[in-house]
């Protein structure tokens, strides 16, 4: 038997192919971190951030967790979750961008409601 081999007849990992990822999981967060000191504009910031995160979680699945080599049910499975997660995303913008009603106004008006029955 070859010493090399895992346990089970794995092939051994990849220890250089997980030392790029983690230099580029470093990478990423160094990234993160100097867009935060570049103060953008929220409108650029948050989606900047999220970017670098859905990228950097790419990674950890594609790699760590071994998704790279799973079966395309996985992948249909994983489609349909970011399909729904981005749909949750989205619907504060059809609340504020297309009904041009504000979530906070309201919330507003009750804060100031309360705080004068308080007086």
């Amino acid at each position: 038997m070859n010493d090399a081999a895992a346990p089970h007849g794995h092939p051994p990992p990849n220890v250089k192919l997980y030392m790029m990822i983690f230099a580029a999981l470093m990478a990423l967060t160094v990234l993160t971190v100097l867009v935060s000191y570049l103060h953008l504009p929220r409108s650029l910031g948050i989606p900047a951030g999220l970017l670098i995160a859905a990228v950097k979680g790419g990674l950890v699945a594609a790699f760590f967790m071994h998704l790279k080599g799973e079966h395309k049910l996985i992948y249909a499975c994983l489609g349909i979750l970011l399909f729904c997660a981005l749909g949750f995303c989205l619907m504060p913008l059809d609340v504020h961008l297309v009904r041009q009603e504000s979530l906070h106004a309201p919330v507003a008006a009750q804060v100031a409601a309360l705080s004068a029955e308080r007086r």
